[in-house]
């Protein structure tokens, strides 16, 4: 008897960790891909949707302290330099905790706030931003930090007050396995979709799906193969943005 209470109740822990390690989906949208094959091919639905994520760290704050604006270097290695507050950086988290992106480039992440970047010519905006235990961005008000500048002769980016984003994830190229969720982890710098009545488009081949808050978008049961991934911040009746950074390309691949 004693046993059979044992098995039970160790059935009931489970069922209800089980139960709360399931998180619910928000505005989940699901598509058909559409196949050139004439006979029908029997394969789940896409299926579009985002959670309700919690930011560990709200009161972190990165700062930047080298470049400094509109600052130009020579070409070679540029000192890059942060610190960092009310975050606990190199203790205990997993993976890098500071990423760096380079116009609209895969983030690259460090361990260090300090360190040097080999850069050619050119006109650089560096986007640097936290990450919590699962990699995703921190997004709160302090959690990142924007900064232009230039290495060589160059001219500095045309003046624009409208916002742009960043993507933390995918990487370009990054394969998954069918079962895996492809999570779109982005950021909207210098507006607010609601405020600035933005909305961002995320596009998988030719399958749209909208989303007016700023959140890490999850795509499920996409097909074997390479697929492109467009993400793209427009105003709400549809107009494009102008500036050089509103729309950012990349490619998954499904194995």
């Amino acid at each position: 008897m004693k046993h059979i209470f044992f098995y039970a109740l160790a059935f009931l822990i489970c069922t209800i960790f089980s139960c709360e390690s399931r998180r619910e989906k928000k505005e989940e949208v699901k598509h058909k891909m559409q196949t050139s094959d004439s006979l029908e091919i029997l394969s789940p639905e896409i299926s579009f949707y985002f959670y309700e994520e919690k930011n560990d760290y709200p009161d972190a704050i990165l700062e930047m302290f080298s470049p400094l604006g509109n600052q130009v270097f020579k070409p070679g290695k540029i000192p890059f330099e942060f610190n960092v507050k009310n975050y606990p950086y190199g203790e205990g988290l997993s993976g890098f905790q500071l990423k760096l992106i380079l116009n609209s480039s895969d983030p690259v992440g460090y361990n260090m706030p300090i360190f040097q970047k080999e850069l050619n010519e050119g006109t650089y905006r560096s986007i640097a931003y936290l990450v919590d235990g699962e990699g995703l961005m921190l997004k709160e008000f302090g959690n990142y930090v924007d900064r232009d500048f230039r290495v060589g002769d160059t001219r500095p980016f045309p003046y624009s007050a409208e916002p742009y984003i960043a993507v933390n994830l995918p990487a370009d190229k990054q394969s998954y396995t069918s079962e895996q969720e492809v999570t779109i982890d982005f950021l909207v710098l210098g507006g607010d979709l609601k405020k600035d009545k933005l909305k961002v488009i995320i596009a998988v081949d030719e399958i749209n799906y909208e989303v007016e808050q700023v959140t890490p978008v999850r795509i499920a049961n996409l097909p074997k193969g390479e697929h492109l991934l467009t993400i793209k911040l427009v105003h709400k009746d549809g107009k494009e943005l102008d500036g050089p950074f509103s729309t950012i390309r990349k490619s998954v691949i499904i194995q």
